[in-house]
């Protein structure tokens, strides 16, 4: 069986960051023998809070996205997974819309747009003190999509708090949760 795991980052969270680095890690150890770890960037300053600028930012992303994607054959993978992290879970669900690929996603931090891209077979995470989301409009658009949704208190866009060992036990628990999440949909 050949798996594909496919790593959307965030504008200023890249592949090198904890929740995008340990779930690569985890996908690698559960057998996604193939990795491809976008890259992209984006000069426009600070988006949050400005709709326009935020459009720039998907615009510009998503055809960074589809440039690094283009000599993928999704047809030779029986497994596909999509790790996305903010920004980059909004650009995960509409390239997996556009394209049709049958894929499966963890999305660290969706921002309230992801869900304009209705994404499947997906499961969340959000903190409830992140400032670049609605959090309770996240969550319950979550849910009326049956997107399972984990939160965090106190929590911040990162999934962190200013506690450093409250840090590594929700990192610990969203791996864990990530891990239980693509043992299921393998296991049936």
């Amino acid at each position: 069986m050949k798996k594909l795991v496919v790593i959307f980052p965030g504008i200023g969270y890249h592949c090198d960051k904890p929740l995008l680095y340990y779930s690569r890690k985890l996908a690698a150890e559960l057998g996604y023998e193939t990795a491809i770890p976008l890259q992209y960037t984006f000069s426009g300053g600070n988006i949050r809070g400005n709709a326009v600028k935020m459009q720039e930012a998907f615009d510009s992303l998503y055809e960074q996205a589809e440039t690094s994607l283009s000599a993928v054959d999704w047809s030779s993978y029986d497994d596909i997974l999509f790790l996305s992290k903010s920004v980059g879970t909004i650009i995960s669900s509409a390239y997996a819309k556009k394209h049709s690929v049958p894929c499966h996603q963890i999305l660290y931090t969706p921002l309230e747009q992801t869900y304009l891209f209705a994404p499947t077979d997906s499961i969340a995470f959000i903190g409830k003190k992140d400032p670049w989301s609605d959090v309770e409009k996240v969550i319950l658009t979550s849910q009326k999509q049956t997107v399972p949704i984990y939160t965090y208190d106190d929590a911040n866009h990162s999934l962190e708090t200013p506690d450093t060992m409250q840090n590594l036990k929700i990192l610990k628990d969203v791996m864990k949760i990530s891990k239980e999440y693509i043992l299921t949909w393998r296991n049936k």
